[in-house]
């Protein structure tokens, strides 16, 4: 970190705290040259990851979104909320660390599916139904077969 005062390009951390309020890291420093303490304050930047919707249009990614699709296919299905979180959590953290700054809607779906089908098949069914917009009994059943 560069001295405020006399611009030296080194110094050393000598406390280190948690701001709650701002989300960031206070940190107090001495500058290696002049040995004058100064105050920085580290934030982790983010960009947002925008999901690319079938249509073409964007918009933010928003995991509460997975999570209401994933509790009404969990309805009634012994699937716990936090079996739920955790499956949204596995699904954000794939996502922000792929580094992509955009990914497409259908690739979060398959995520969905994937993980469902490992939870509850039954679960999975549901939200592949939605998701797949089976449009006649006949498609439907085929998917199922496949499944089985």
């Amino acid at each position: 970190m560069k001295c405020i005062f006399c611009g030296f390009n080194d110094s050393k951390v000598i406390d280190s705290r948690a701001c709650e309020e701002s989300n960031s890291i206070r940190r107090r420093r001495e500058c290696l040259k002049c040995g004058k303490r100064f105050t920085t304050y580290e934030m982790i930047e983010s960009t947002p990851v925008l999901v690319i919707k079938n249509d073409g249009s964007r918009q933010v990614f928003d995991p509460q979104k997975i999570k209401r699709g994933i509790i009404k296919a969990c309805e009634k299905r012994p699937v716990t909320m936090t079996q739920i979180d955790e499956l949204v959590s596995s699904i954000e953290k794939q996502i922000s660390n792929s580094l992509d700054q955009e990914v497409k809607s259908s690739v979060i779906g398959e995520m969905v599916m994937e993980r469902l089908k490992k939870l509850d098949e039954i679960s999975y069914v549901r939200f592949a139904a939605v998701y797949r917009k089976f449009k006649d009994l006949t498609t439907f059943i085929s998917f199922l077969n496949s499944v089985s």
